[in-house]
């Protein structure tokens, strides 16, 4: 059967309780760096560190009556640590709490997805290793053109998600920053050394400049980077949709014992994980876009962006990382028909092997428009008769020039496979 999504890590980041210990940590750690510079004594540090904490429940009370996530946050920490709460958050803004918590939480997402994307890879491997020799027709414009092999098909899936997995890296890399700068990002009340040092104790950067924000186009390019990687998953599971369809088959997603494929027609097996795979892509094109209108706020701050970020980026990854693990199982189970790869390569009676001709003809002394004019001719006869284009060039006194052995090099396969241990080695496989 087709397995459910066992990965709720995504959305455990997502989740009240992994932000709220974030935001915990940003403050304590401001705290222990306040301390340093001689802003809070060793006392009350001592009695934050170890009595700060919060309560997910009782924070969402205390929001419904002040309608400020981070004040009922700090208020709840406050009744956990006491009178020495006056000095967490001293200096700070809402901004500086949620901003680098945010960044924190993408970079745990971006983690995730990379996983996801090398999983892909790995199925694709093993897929393309199985079947690199394996023949078939390649297609341009959805109509036969000359043979490829299955192993090529994968070995291209496994290079595109090379590409996907230095775009998320990246991605990461630009969501990696931290701000702790105050109100308008200056600094006024809150030492540069503190954000450095929070920074460096989540594994962040500190921002070079920042308003009260850290500036949207970091989180347009994570997401635009999320939906470029939806697209390459749209990609594959309409190619493997397209392979599946009755008049081709040849490949299959996996089908289960006791599966059901139609209320009315008990024959269907139909490709709904590459159907649902090609939907979602369509809502991280739009979480794209709604992230690139994120960028312009006014000023240095407007809250625009929050309500479409809560929304979004959650969303975004959750979806993505569904995305991954349904492509990789998409990979991993697909049922490969060589039998019917093989089928389709005779099914047009050689005309597949159309261009070895021109180019034999030319080689025994033809002009190329001539040739062109013989092949096609005789083609265009293949296709309307169902003969043999072997058998039709043979019979065409224009083509004369051509000898047997001419013919049996023009009309093999192998001429199409001498370059896969390069091209294999060049993708890294």
């Amino acid at each position: 059967m087709i397995p459910r999504y066992t990965r709720p890590a995504m959305g455990a980041i997502w989740e009240d309780e992994n932000k709220f210990r974030i935001w915990l940590d940003i403050e304590l750690a401001a705290c222990t760096a306040q301390h340093k510079l001689g802003q809070i004594p060793a006392q009350d540090l001592k009695q934050i560190l170890s009595k700060a904490n919060f309560n997910v429940k009782r924070i969402a009370r205390i929001e419904a009556r002040v309608n400020h996530d981070v004040i009922a946050f700090l208020t709840n920490v406050a009744e956990y640590v006491g009178p020495s709460s006056r000095f967490i958050h001293l200096g700070l803004t809402s901004s500086d709490i949620l901003d680098t918590a945010l960044a924190l939480q993408l970079v745990q997402a971006a983690n995730l997805l990379i996983a996801g994307v090398k999983a892909v890879r790995a199925a694709a491997a093993a897929q393309a290793r199985k079947h690199k020799f394996t023949p078939m027709i390649g297609r341009s414009h959805g109509v036969h053109a000359e043979p490829i092999t299955f192993g090529l098909k994968m070995a291209l899936l496994y290079d595109e998600f090379g590409r996907a997995l230095q775009r998320l890296e990246a991605a990461r890399e630009t969501v990696r920053v931290g701000q702790l700068s105050g109100a308008v990002g200056t600094h006024a009340h809150c030492d540069p050394l503190i954000e450095q040092h929070v920074c460096r104790q989540l594994g962040l950067r500190p921002a070079a400049i920042s308003t009260q924000v850290l500036q949207r186009d970091r989180h347009a390019e994570y997401t635009t980077a999320l939906a470029l990687v939806g697209c390459s998953v749209e990609r594959w599971a309409q190619e493997f949709r397209h392979l599946q369809r009755t008049e081709v088959r040849e490949v299959e997603e996996f089908f289960a014992a006791g599966q059901k494929g139609s209320s009315a027609m008990p024959h269907k097996r139909n490709p709904i994980v590459g159907e649902r795979l090609c939907g979602l892509a369509r809502l991280l094109r739009g979480y794209a876009l709604a992230a690139m209108e994120n960028v312009p706020l006014w000023h240095e701050r407007d809250i625009s962006h929050s309500s479409a970020e809560r929304v979004l980026l959650p969303d975004a990854t959750i979806a993505l990382d569904y995305m991954l693990a349904k492509l990789e199982w998409l990979v991993r189970t697909l049922r490969v028909l060589p039998e019917n790869m093989a089928r389709n390569l005779r099914q047009t009676h050689g005309l597949i092997h159309s261009q070895q001709v021109l180019l034999a003809l030319i080689k025994a002394g033809i002009t190329r428009d001539a040739a062109y004019r013989i092949v096609q001719d005789n083609a265009m006869r293949a296709w309307e008769t169902q003969q043999e284009l072997r058998g039709l060039i043979e019979a065409d006194p224009r083509a004369a020039p051509l000898k047997p052995a001419d013919l049996d090099a023009a009309f093999d396969l192998k001429p199409h496979f001498r370059d896969v241990n390069r091209t294999f080695k060049a993708v890294g496989l």
